[in-house]
């Protein structure tokens, strides 16, 4: 700890340090869930160089298709959009059109690729959904960037939170990030709306927080409902509710929430405990009961804000708004 605060050590060398006792803290053994095997392990070689990373690191998509990593961060004066390889080497940056993101996610379809990025910016570029080329090219606008919507209008945000899209191209907006509007929107390929769900509120299907969102195999949309501690499950048809998780999210709310490659898990981010909880997804039918199967914890301060999964390799990618820095766990 001396040698960590020491003022002749170099930013490099801290940064080395910082992730030996995130190592450490991984493999807690006093974690309650000691005896388990862990599922999940630290690739400490990514990325190659993480002096890249000069703002605050919100958001992670992975493409898994073209092995592409892209990065969320906020900050002046500095990208907003960092690219990587798979392996961890820094690639290109963009910024164009892009003053604060939260959400970002790639979409892959037989003929394109396009990286949707959520804007929760009070400036003339934010609340607003924007899909651009794989190289920072504005491709589509939803929303009116620089005004803060009203829930009474479908495609007007307050600081949307996070977008999926599915290779169909309907796409699901959770709006939004302490704004005015607590709702979870599906609109179709031509961005007309299919259904709209929720208002600000504890009961079932309302929302405090709509935080992150995505979507399983069997028809269902899971929205990570942060500051009502809980998981909420809708019919991706319909925008019924389907059923609820809270007991697992005591300690703190879900802040992230993405299925594992194999989809038998899902991988939730809680920032204020620094921890992946890892819960085991039910298959087609009743949502039953939270059942966390394992962890990993992070260090201190490290404050995971958004994950992603690359569905080929099984690697949860962690952005974290603490630590300022993106790290990469590989399956076991």
């Amino acid at each position: 700890l001396i040698l960590l605060i020491s003022p002749s050590w170099d930013l490099t060398a801290k940064g080395y340090l910082f992730l030996y006792f995130q190592v450490l803290k991984a493999f807690d053994y006093s974690s309650p869930w000691k005896g388990q095997q862990q599922m999940y392990k630290l690739d400490i070689g990514w990325p190659k160089i993480p002096e890249y990373f000069t703002g605050q690191t919100f958001c992670v998509a992975v493409d898994s298709l073209h092995r592409l990593v892209y990065v969320g961060q906020r900050g002046d004066n500095v990208p907003k959009v960092l690219v990587f390889s798979e392996e961890g080497y820094f690639l290109y940056s963009w910024n164009n059109t892009v003053e604060k993101p939260h959400g970002i996610f790639v979409l892959n379809t037989a003929t394109d690729s396009s990286v949707w990025i959520t804007d929760v910016g009070t400036g003339k570029y934010g609340h607003t959904v924007k899909q651009y080329s794989p190289s920072g090219k504005l491709m589509q606008v939803l929303g009116t960037p620089g005004n803060a919507g009203s829930s009474l209008i479908p495609l007007q945000f307050d600081q949307p939170a996070e977008v999926f899209v599915e290779e169909s191209g309907d796409i699901y907006i959770v709006d939004g990030d302490g704004g005015m509007n607590n709702r979870l929107l599906k609109l179709s390929n031509d961005y007309k709306e299919i259904w709209l769900t929720g208002t600000n509120g504890t009961g079932i299907g309302q929302f405090n927080i709509p935080h992150s969102v995505t979507v399983d195999p069997f028809g269902r949309v899971w929205v990570a409902d942060r500051d009502n501690k809980r998981i909420q499950v809708f019919d991706k048809v319909t925008g019924e509710w389907l059923g609820s998780w809270s007991s697992c999210f005591s300690e703190d709310g879900p802040y992230s929430v993405r299925f594992t490659a194999n989809y038998k898990y899902l991988i939730v981010a809680q920032l204020n405990i620094n921890r992946l909880a890892i819960l085991a997804a039910p298959p087609v039918g009743s949502i039953g009961d939270c059942i966390m199967v394992n962890a990993v914890q992070l260090a201190d301060e490290t404050k995971p804000h958004l994950v992603d999964v690359d569905m080929k390799s099984g690697a949860v990618y962690v952005a974290e708004i603490g630590a300022q820095q993106v790290q990469k766990y590989i399956p076991l």
